[in-house]
């Protein structure tokens, strides 16, 4: 496995990435004898970096009051919860043990501590600790701005001693560059950008030795962020975060940064699209690192150096990105629930940080939940944006979006055909080239099937990113783009949009190219408005094959068949009818390996069974025709 994982980046580097990861190896060798220890690292002096957050936050609203209160008592309480998993409850007198920074809660097992050098950890081969993710998850200190937040509001001594016992015991547990806490750069920003926001809020309520051990964890991660940085194939939302944390971390030590700002301002450009899209083909991704732009352009304005307007119109496109995304199903591609600002679980944070986007830039947009703690860092928007309605096109994204009426319901229709992901290895992209996805009446009923997990998702890992496990067609089974490992990609399929029509009904065509080398054929789908529904067309340019064509049901829904005609209910209400070619259309949720049924993830670490209804036969260029339509609600 480590060999076949080492072979198959190789054969996606290029020359310079080459030389760049020696010279890391060697940059590594060499920080192993020399780099190690506290005393390297004292702490200077330490400025503010959001000078008005106090203010912001003492003027919080009585729901945002609750949400705050309501987090801080929970780590209070000794519970903690992200991806999907529970960490184990502690005692209120221990909430802090040196142990916890190494715990996964899944397996119980620990992950190496200050006995062993960062880079001598194999968190990339070695899944019998457990998915690496979760450890990495608690070592963000994400949990502290909350309780900052609540001693500010309350004047909540607990909350005081609990981020001092918080910061104390990971700077004692994790000193540099010893363990699993300093082994990527990205943790090491976000950790940090925690301890920024922290302090901004309650620095002066914090002991003196506290706020020595911040500075002292700041100063490290400022030496480490650019010695070890994310380039060339890894150059996505981990480089994003290293020079946000770079830049942040430069304003606290009272310096700017000017490289670390000017390489941030390129990557805006870089990783979101000109449509506003984000490179990564994930929303998610792109929302996590439009947070990341933003609070750095927050931080820049307060610091009197406003980014450019070139800058700050990329963010507002990602954020009328968002506003056409469908409302409860915005997810394609990897999601990792990956956050900079947050209280714990939000469902809707893509549209949270579009609102933050359009607040801190005073333009109008979708307001955010009463209770959202993003908008006390950025504002609200100034106002209702109108709502998106009818077909938009995403040409460099890949994506074309329809909402409207069908016999009387609200449809939201996506149509993806954009890349497979962003530079040589797409690492958080998925195999989805032609999928569809359509919520009625704000409610997901074709859907992405999500991400499941990473390093220890095994097999499972390699489904929910396969093209069978999405609503498009596949040939023997097999993904359009070819897999070499849990974030690898060698064989690429290539999409391209043919045709986009407005009127008198829309009409979409794309193609992609996966198939030519192995099954010499070109696949081809049409999706086009109908008076009584949407008609969708698949062929198979340059022969004929036996294939299957996927509709992939959210989780509750259920799938009832008569003759070429499947009907999707929930519970007893229809929805939507399918009229496939015949009848040879199999239904199945769930199973014991990956393929045998429908899976779905509503989110990282989680996985549900769900129907997946695949219609098998043979296509060619003629191609195979299924209907779509909703269902009024007065039909039963």
């Amino acid at each position: 496995m480590r060999i076949g994982w080492y072979i198959n980046r190789l054969r996606s580097m290029g020359p310079a990435e080459v030389l760049h990861r020696l010279d890391e190896q060697c940059r590594r060798i060499v920080s192993r004898r020399r780099d190690d220890g506290r005393e390297r690292y004292p702490s200077p002096p330490l400025h503010q970096v959001l000078r008005g957050l106090r203010d912001a936050v003492l003027a919080a609203t009585p729901a945002q009051r609750q949400a705050i209160a309501a987090a801080a008592q929970n780590r209070l309480g000794g519970e903690f919860s992200a991806l999907g998993q529970t960490w184990p409850r502690r005692d209120r007198d221990q909430l802090f043990a040196p142990e916890l920074w190494r715990l996964d809660p899944v397996t119980g097992k620990l992950w190496p501590g200050l006995e062993s050098h960062t880079f001598d950890i194999d968190f990339r081969h070695r899944d019998d600790r457990g998915d690496v993710k979760y450890v990495w998850e608690i070592n963000r200190l994400q949990q502290l701005p909350p309780l900052a937040a609540h001693l500010l509001l309350a004047s909540d001594d607990q909350a005081r001693a609990a981020i001092e016992a918080a910061i104390d015991s990971w700077h004692s547990a994790n000193p540099p560059f010893r363990g699993i806490g300093w082994a990527s750069g990205i943790e090491v920003a976000l950790r940090a950008i925690s301890l920024i926001v922290t302090l901004d809020l309650v620095g002066d309520r914090l002991g003196a030795a506290t706020r020595q051990r911040v500075g002292e964890i700041l100063a490290a991660s400022a030496y480490w962020l650019p010695r070890f940085p994310s380039r060339f194939s890894s150059a996505n939302n981990h480089l994003v975060a290293e020079l946000a944390g770079q830049y942040l971390i430069s304003l606290a030590l009272g310096t700017e940064s000017a490289a670390a700002r000017n390489a941030l301002l390129a990557e805006v450009h870089k990783q979101i699209l000109a449509d506003g899209a984000g490179a990564e083909q994930t929303p998610t991704y792109a929302a996590f690192t439009a947070e990341l732009i933003l609070l750095c352009a927050a931080a820049a304005r307060q610091a009197g150096k406003p980014f450019p307007p070139a800058a700050e119109a990329r963010l507002a496109a990602f954020a009328d990105f968002v506003a056409w995304l469908p409302r409860n199903a915005i997810s394609f591609g990897d999601d990792d629930e990956g956050r900079v600002l947050t209280l714990g679980d939000e469902p809707g944070y893509v549209r949270s940080v579009a609102a933050a986007i359009h607040g801190l830039l005073g333009m109008p947009g979708n307001m955010p939940e009463p209770d959202d703690f993003r908008s006390l860092f950025f504002g609200v928007p100034q106002g209702p944006a109108p709502a998106a309605q009818g077909l938009q096109t995403f040409v460099q994204g890949g994506l074309s979006i329809w909402r409207g009426e069908m016999n009387g319901r609200d449809v939201e229709l996506t149509f993806d055909h954009g890349p497979l992901g962003y530079l040589s290895i797409a690492a958080h992209g998925h195999a989805d080239a032609l999928s569809l996805t359509l919520c009625i009446d704000g409610e997901p009923v074709l859907v992405d099937p999500g991400t499941w997990l990473y390093g220890s998702g095994g097999g499972w890992r390699d489904w929910f990113r396969s093209t069978p496990a999405h609503n498009t067609l596949n040939i023997d089974g097999k993904s359009q783009s070819i897999m070499t490992g849990a974030f690898n990609w060698s064989h690429k399929a290539v999409a391209t949009l043919a045709q986009s029509e407005r009127r008198p009904h829309w009409k979409l065509r794309a193609r992609h190219d996966g198939y030519k080398s192995r099954f010499g054929v070109v696949h081809q789908r049409t999706v086009a408005q109908q008076a009584d529904g949407i008609l969708v067309t698949d062929q198979l340019l340059g022969g004929r094959r036996m294939a299957e064509i996927v509709f992939q049901l959210a989780a509750g829904l259920r799938a009832d068949r008569d003759g070429d005609t499947v009907m999707v209910l929930r519970n007893e209400e229809p929805l939507l009818a399918i009229r496939f070619p015949n009848a040879a259309v199999d239904i199945r949720a769930g199973g014991e390996a990956p393929g045998q049924g429908g899976w779905v993830s509503p989110r990282f670490g989680a996985r549900q069974p769900a129907e997946r209804l695949a219609w098998h036969g043979e296509v060619g260029e003629g191609g195979i025709q299924i209907h779509l339509a909703a269902i009024a609600r007065s039909q039963r």
